[in-house]
């Protein structure tokens, strides 16, 4: 195909979306989803995308690219679109070509009133009408601005505050193209059992290894804890090769402290968790506290329980406020997931990466449903199969300080390690979309 691709910007807003649907007077369109990066791309290599697209049927083709940033030149690898790539921050890259009488299809029923979800809503639309299919083939250069978004502020953007519009916009069309492939749960709950005989009503759970500088603090914030009921604080000790374990052993004088190092050498933080959980000491709840992290007062882990108490669920999830390692405040701040609701939570849960802290479980619930052995997703991967079933409970008031540094394991993520990450919930997100069908042909 030779004809010159056409390339246009403004997909957030309804009248945007409609406008370059309405100029579109070629088979296909090469749409720009970032106005702030300039594209090169030759002939040749619009061929191979059109090709591409033809050859499949496609709805939507994209593709690898090369960047250019201070004089250097990379190869970005994009990954395959699953059926769980519900995320709106799903990255194709800087464009994507459209099949163009399908978009015009999906703009016919776009809603008018969209400021910033107009291409999450089309897109997610057009990949129910035809394949969303990536080449691995780098097909054209993208030379971005020289100022970007700081690290930390670009991996909670999709929780700051200021940013509550867009969310709700987008929780908006996901909840829409759920209804459409049959994977929306309507608020109906089942009622938890907390079970009978525990230990002791509650137990903090801190996964560790290697944490010297942070793990004392963490493990003090758990202890300083005061409450109308019994306690303890399961520490999982990963086999540290620095001075956490020594730290732990110190502080093991108070009896609340149970220190664990695994038999097993090939645990993730899942694993951890999950042995924790069946550990015969673990409470009728379980609270997560990070080892880089604190609570925010004494008073977190009675506010949690008290959650549970008042209002039957499986999981509760507080709010937290992002601070450097000293404690100072950084942006964007406090990050609470106002945009929850308790009818719509479990549905919008499968559109975001995260579902906050901490987070408790019903010990008894959670032995049933064990997390993945790995060491990213596991919390969600949980989070979205108790969601399946059962309330999950939100705090909106600060609980927790979620301390980012250098060391965190998610401190500075290259391409690669967030592109497996990605892959990674998205592939959750793809089991749940479709276990949720499948409950919902079976309720008829």
């Amino acid at each position: 195909m030779n004809s010159t691709p056409r390339i246009t910007s403004g997909l957030c807003n309804s009248t945007h979306m409609r406008q370059i649907a309405a100029c579109a007077e070629t088979p296909y369109m090469l749409l720009s989803l970032d106005a702030d990066t300039t594209i090169d791309i030759t002939p040749q290599e619009f061929d191979r995308l059109a090709s591409v697209m033809s050859d499949t049927g496609s709805a939507i083709v994209y593709s690898d690219y090369r960047i250019a940033m201070d004089g250097d030149t990379k190869i970005i690898r994009c990954i395959d679109y699953r059926e769980g790539a519900v995320r709106d921050d799903f990255n194709f890259g800087p464009i994507v070509l459209i099949n163009t009488d399908l978009l015009k299809m999906c703009v016919d029923t776009l809603p008018n009133d969209y400021d910033y979800a107009a291409w999450y809503h089309t897109r997610l639309h057009l990949s129910r009408l035809g394949s969303v299919t990536h080449i691995p083939e780098p097909l054209y250069t993208a030379t971005p601005p020289t100022e970007n978004a700081k690290e930390g502020e670009r991996h909670f953007s999709y929780v700051n505050p200021r940013n509550r519009a867009v969310q709700i916009e987008m929780e908006r069309a996901c909840t829409c193209h759920l209804k459409a492939i049959d994977a929306f749960l309507e608020p109906n709950f089942e009622e938890p059992d907390y079970g009978d005989v525990f230990p002791v009503e509650a137990s903090i759970i801190i996964p560790v290894r290697n944490r010297e500088a942070t793990i004392g603090d963490a493990v003090f914030s758990a202890l300083d804890q005061l409450t109308d009921f019994p306690f303890n604080v399961i520490v999982v000790d990963n086999h540290s090769t620095d001075g956490t374990s020594d730290i732990l052993r110190r502080l093991s004088d108070d009896p609340r402290l149970i220190h664990i190092i695994p038999d097993s050498t090939d645990l993730g933080i899942g694993g951890c968790w999950n042995l924790a959980l069946a550990h015969h000491q673990c409470g009728r709840f379980a609270v997560q506290l990070d080892s880089d992290d604190i609570y925010s007062s004494s008073s977190t882990l009675q506010t949690i329980v008290d959650h549970f108490r008042r209002q039957p669920c499986a999981m509760v999830v507080g709010s937290y406020s992002l601070t450097d390692i000293n404690l100072q405040p950084i942006p964007p701040g406090i990050i609470d997931h106002r945009e929850w609701t308790d009818s719509n939570g479990r549905n919008n849960a499968l559109r975001i990466n995260g579902l906050g802290a901490p987070r408790a479980f019903a010990t008894a619930i959670a032995r049933r449903m064990p997390m993945p052995n790995v060491s990213y997703g596991e919390d969600y991967a949980m989070g979205l199969r108790i969601s399946r079933t059962y309330r999950i409970g939100r705090i909106y008031d600060v609980l927790y300080l979620c301390r980012r540094w250098g060391g965190n394991s998610d401190s500075s993520l290259s391409m690669e390690r967030a592109n497996e990450y990605n892959a990674y919930k998205d592939t959750l997100r793809t089991w749940e979309i479709r276990a949720r069908q499948s409950m919902n042909r079976s309720n008829g």
